[in-house]
């Protein structure tokens, strides 16, 4: 352990006690935090700047809960800034990205489970899950998804703020919309019912009854999330993710690379012979 380093945390701690009046618990907590992750993390210079390579010590917290995981590195990066605003360091911490994703955000369906359900379904169940999950579409487009906005390769879709946005539609996916129209015969909508679209509630209904008959709980939503973290996993560019999505900026389709992270942080930990 590099004992500048070493010094310097416990200089932090003083400061914290001392100057920030924390707690003495407050204090204990910091205290371990930086020691274990200072006994495993790598500390050194290069190019004249001090780097902080805190990689090891998360594969040894990873299977904490989200939320203690979150205050470590809440704790370590405020001795970061204390290094560097106090102590007048350049240092580039590295390793600390958070994995904790908003709690709107759900679990992504594995593609083996969709292809599953798919097997299971209707026409009009099959073109309903393929249409979210093919085109990563909000159940709001498409509930009012007009069929004079089907292409033969491209679809228009109405977005949020009504922002209008093309998807390239899958031949597989085409064909399936035109046996569904030949059946059902709608008129405007694509889901319609009497006169009128299919709303929301009545799309996400048919939805979850479908899956809930394989024994699955799924949301629409939840396809849409499926979509961008299988294209993410499988090389998509970020920001073609985020224009197929309708997201205003690229920051919000960031979410689903930390998802990616951390499926490949947890099979990771499963599979290496050390991590047993």
């Amino acid at each position: 352990m590099n004992e500048t380093i070493q010094d310097q945390a416990e200089a932090f701690l003083e400061y914290l006690l001392d100057v920030r009046g924390y707690s003495e618990q407050s204090i204990i907590t910091y205290e371990v935090v930086l020691r274990q992750m200072l006994e495993v993390s790598h500390f050194f210079q290069e190019d004249g700047v001090h780097i902080l390579d805190i990689t090891p010590y998360r594969f040894n917290i990873v299977k904490n809960h989200k939320k203690t995981i979150v205050k470590k590195l809440s704790a370590i990066r405020s001795f970061v800034k204390y290094l560097e605003d106090i102590c007048h360091l350049e240092i580039k911490l590295l390793g600390d990205e958070s994995i904790k994703a908003p709690q709107s955000l759900p679990k992504p369906l594995e593609e083996n489970i969709i292809d599953e359900v798919l097997a299971q379904a209707n026409l009009e169940e099959k073109l309903l899950v393929s249409m979210l999950y093919g085109l990563g579409l909000r159940i709001s487009e498409l509930s009012h998804l007009k069929l004079e906005d089907i292409k033969t390769e491209w679809i228009q879709i109405l977005g949020k703020g009504n922002k209008v946005r093309e998807l390239p539609l899958l031949e597989s996916l085409n064909r399936l919309i035109e046996s569904y129209v030949k059946e059902k015969s709608p008129k405007k909508y694509l889901f319609e019912k009497g006169n009128a679209p299919m709303n929301d509630a009545q799309l996400r209904y048919k939805l979850t009854k479908l899956f809930k008959a394989s024994g699955i709980k799924a949301t629409p939503h939840q396809l849409r999330h499926s979509f961008a973290t299988h294209l993410l996993n499988n090389g998509a560019r970020i920001s073609d993710v985020s224009e197929l999505l309708g997201h205003e900026t690229m920051a919000t389709t960031q979410v689903y690379t930390k998802l990616g992270s951390v499926k490949k942080m947890q099979e990771y930990m499963k599979a290496h012979p050390l991590a047993k």
